[in-house]
């Protein structure tokens, strides 16, 4: 399938004011067609070449074809690849994928195989591969399924996490927009069963590596609400969870590191409680987390993602609304998240969908990002590559 160019490049000098406009690029990574493609992720490779994965077939958890399949823009080039399968459970959807090249310049593909059709039996996977820089996909070495054994620590988080809870969702048996919250004596009786904490943790943003080389893998689950850390301290050889992030119906969790070492995840929600985004700390690395508080941030209960860039400032990408996914927004703070003092719109024209984005910064400093991109013509994943500073400029 050869790709279609919607090509914007603002880098021309303005003769008349004298100036130069940031740089800004986009494109479709292939043509508007009407399979269901989502929840892209995007990583640079040491070359210098990007590589892009995203889930594609005809819906999601019910719908066996469904596969995860990548493309590459090579360095220096306009126009990404052909695409081309990463991956396929046969028989089952998978969904979810997140790329990630670790220390030794291997890469790695997360993702999610969905038995059962329930989100909360899914089976989290991984390959890896040393040879993924040439044309085409990745040749995978390895692969293996990572199984996590969350311990009495997870039912004493919980049971914490919802005691501080309980102004927030009072009764916790209320229906808010359609969404019906599991009592919370339901949900401590799952948290001792290993059947149901052993399984349906999913993936979703980037992998984070700390300085001290621990790679932190962010995940969540549609049964628990909450999201958690899968944690390795040797190179991705075993991995152990965290203690679960605890709130108001969250999942997918985004972490970025602060100068000062403590981590911020900060979560979409699920229901229809506040319609904004959550946010919760870590001073451990990690191992446990604070029950998570909202933001003044909205969330159309969508995926967002934040990072740090190399100077320090933090950007956000997430749709900008209380109940659309129609609007996608680039944040940027210069106080670790306290604020969010420039902003600009990537996307907005209603009856569209712009979401599940997934963002980077290259090496060369500029910033990447790719998400689902839903028009009434069909379906593709963008992406965009830009300067901070266009996000200052604004709309």
């Amino acid at each position: 399938m050869g790709s279609i160019w919607l090509m914007t490049l603002i880098g021309a000098a303005h003769s008349a004011m004298g100036t130069t406009e940031p740089f800004f690029q986009q494109e479709l990574l292939f043509p508007l067609q009407k399979k269901h493609v989502h929840s892209s992720t995007i990583v640079e490779c040491p070359n210098g070449d990007m590589l892009c994965g995203w889930f594609h077939g005809s819906g999601e958890r019910t719908s066996p074809d469904v596969v995860i399949r990548g493309a590459r823009l090579k360095s220096g080039t306009s126009a990404w690849s052909e695409h081309w399968l990463m991956a396929d459970t046969p028989g089952f959807p998978d969904c979810n994928p997140v790329l990630f090249v670790d220390a030794r310049q291997e890469l790695w593909l997360f993702w999610i195989a969905v038995p059962a059709e329930r989100w909360e039996d899914s089976l989290l996977r991984y390959r890896k591969a040393k040879d993924y820089q040439g044309d085409g996909a990745p040749s995978w070495r390895w692969q293996d399924d990572i199984l996590l054994k969350p311990g009495e620590e997870f039912v004493r988080a919980l049971e914490k996490g919802y005691e501080k809870l309980r102004d927030i969702l009072p009764g916790l048996h209320a229906d808010f927009g359609g969404y019906t919250i599991t009592p919370v004596e339901q949900l401590l009786a799952a948290a001792r069963d290993k059947s149901k904490t052993q399984r349906g943790w999913m993936t979703r943003t980037h992998v984070l590596t700390l300085p001290s080389g621990r790679i932190l893998l962010p995940l969540y689950s549609d049964g628990f609400e909450v999201g958690l850390m899968a944690i390795s301290d040797d190179q991705g050889e075993s991995w152990r969870p965290s203690a679960p992030i605890a709130g108001a119906l969250l999942n997918q969790p985004t972490v970025v590191r602060k100068r000062n070492g403590d981590l911020a995840a900060y979560m979409r929600e699920e229901g229809d409680l506040k319609k904004h985004v959550l946010r919760s700390i870590s001073t451990d690395d990690g191992e446990t987390w604070s029950v998570a508080e909202y933001t003044d941030i909205p969330n159309p209960n969508s995926s967002l993602e934040v990072i740090a860039l190399a100077d320090g400032r933090w950007v956000m990408i997430y749709n900008d609304s209380e109940y659309e996914r129609d609007t996608l927004a680039l944040a940027l703070s210069d106080d670790e998240g306290e604020t969010w003092k420039w902003s600009r719109h990537l996307e907005r024209k209603p009856k569209c969908s712009y979401h599940y984005p997934s963002i980077i910064q290259s090496r060369d400093g500029r910033i990447h990002a790719t998400y689902t991109y839903g028009v009434e013509e069909g379906k593709s994943i963008k992406h965009v590559a830009l300067d901070a500073e266009w996000i200052v400029r604004g709309d």
